[in-house]
């Protein structure tokens, strides 16, 4: 559990200071240029990184020592960000730097994934992986707060400084805390260009029915976090201002960090797999709610609720992570997390494009709705391709995750 510690301190800092170094340099854009649309490109930016990342350096953690790409990643990100603090670099380069940090940010994510199982086995797994997806919205939460008051106290260079130090300390835990494994894929004879490499791990993933069904579970996050796209529009919709935008983005991060180590905790594994569709219908189902144009109480309500249902998203990624095979599990990841990145970038714009056109209520109700045919769609097929006895008949392939042989991930449905 030591190296687990480790790990998941890890995960606090580098979250944390993700986000703080994007609050801090779009308040520094903004603060030169007085450009709310620059302003918008900047935090755009600290997003886009997320798909060259996922789809050319996510394997990365496959190819070489899952520890050394974390650290690498640490130090490279620490370098990146103390450059942002040196006086009168220009916006330009700013932005240039910002992309260049969070590029490492996509195989970080991959490497911790992908050396969790190696740590936790067995249930420990399914709990640490909660623990870890709890902190991953603590920290975000806490970075962009965090952020907000470091540079109104300090400045923004003093607070990017913080941001470097934070990613030199979880180098250096997971540098001197975690064990050394050595690469997990065994070298490729003739090189295969990254493009082929790519082309073969959305083969991986979308080849095999069990993980394809998965992977678009997760990926209906993208319906049901339509709110926190137009939260102000929503907010101001019902006469609220400021306060009430924080409250529809504090409800969904609230109820996440509360259910998920409930369903963990108190749900037996085979009940989370086989809760996982229902959950998913009712996660995007609740939304249509607010076609009913709810009360400002009442719409907090059915935010918690939808957020709280979406804890299916533990067994989904629990399942699809260990079901993959070891030496291929960092690239399947990272397909996934571009996945999310862009489906939730898509649907917030094309959401924001339309509440310029019909209520945001509509918009939110008319994307549960859509969710809801997604996921109730996908439960049925899950049903066709769940193998009995609650266990993926990939756990006996060679190679495979050793932690899913203790786990029974997968309901017959």
């Amino acid at each position: 559990m030591r190296e687990f510690r480790v790990l998941w301190s890890s995960v606090a800092l580098s979250t944390a200071g993700d986000r703080l170094a994007l609050v801090a340099l779009t308040l520094l854009v903004y603060d030169r240029t007085k450009s709310p649309l620059l302003a918008a490109v900047v935090y755009a930016v600290g997003y886009l990184p997320w798909v060259i990342g996922g789809l050319f350096l996510a394997e990365l953690a496959d190819r070489r020592p899952r520890r050394s790409v974390m650290v690498f990643c640490d130090a490279a990100r620490a370098v990146l960000v103390a450059a942002m603090v040196v006086p009168g670099v220009p916006i330009g380069a700013l932005v240039a730097l910002l992309f260049a940090a969070t590029m490492f940010a996509p195989p970080f994510e991959s490497a911790k994934a992908s050396i969790t199982p190696d740590i936790l086995q067995g249930e420990r797994y399914v709990l640490g992986t909660a623990v870890l997806q709890t902190t991953l919205l603590l920290g975000q939460v806490a970075g962009a707060a965090g952020g907000g008051v470091a540079v109104a106290f300090l400045g923004v260079r003093p607070s990017l400084a913080i941001d470097a130090v934070t990613f030199v300390i979880s180098g250096l835990l997971i540098a001197l805390g975690i064990r050394a494994r050595p690469a997990v894929a065994r070298p490729e004879t003739g090189q295969p260009s990254a493009l082929a490499r790519m082309a073969g791990g959305f083969k991986l993933v979308f080849g095999d029915p069990v993980l394809r069904t998965l992977l678009l579970f997760g990926w209906l996050v993208a319906f049901y976090t339509i709110p926190e796209g137009i939260a102000a529009p929503y907010a101001a919709s019902l006469g609220g201002g400021p306060i009430a935008t924080g409250l529809v983005l504090a409800s969904t991060v609230l109820s996440t960090t509360i259910a998920v180590p409930l369903f963990t905790r108190f749900v037996r594994p085979r009940q989370r797999i086989n809760l996982m569709g229902p959950l998913a219908v009712l996660t995007c189902g609740s939304l249509v709610l607010t076609g009913l144009r709810p009360s400002l109480a009442v719409s907090l309500v059915v935010f918690s609720l939808s957020a709280a249902f979406g804890v299916y998203q533990v067994a989904a990624n629990t399942a699809f992570v260990v079901s993959v095979p070891n030496e291929r599990r960092a690239q399947a990841f990272g397909i996934a997390s571009m996945g999310v990145i862009v489906g939730q970038g898509a649907a917030f714009v094309a959401a924001g494009a339309v509440a310029e056109l019909v209520s945001p209520a509509a918009v939110i109700a008319v994307g549960g709705a859509i969710g809801t045919v997604v996921a109730f769609a996908l439960t049925i097929r899950w049903r066709h391709v769940s193998p009995p006895g609650g266990r993926h008949a990939a756990g006996r392939r060679p190679g495979h995750a050793a932690a899913s042989g203790s786990v029974p991930l997968h309901g017959s449905g």
